[in-house]
């Protein structure tokens, strides 16, 4: 008798989730930008001046043991 019990739970968690499936499509992510179109980031300047960046600071990390 137990098998049956768990035969029709994972009958209804199946059904349940075909139907979640079913009216609540995945939407797919759409990415906004918040700086305007002709801001950006130069990456091609940015490898150019890396070997000149020796004064940056260091970050610290402090451990907690």
């Amino acid at each position: 008798m137990r098998s049956h019990h768990v035969i029709a739970i994972a009958a209804v968690l199946l059904v349940g989730f075909g139907v979640k499936l079913l009216f609540f499509p995945n939407h797919a992510a759409e990415a906004q930008s918040q700086l305007p179109s002709n801001v950006g980031m130069n990456v091609f300047q940015m490898h150019l001046e890396h070997p000149r960046m020796t004064n940056l600071p260091e970050q610290v990390v402090k451990e907690p043991f």
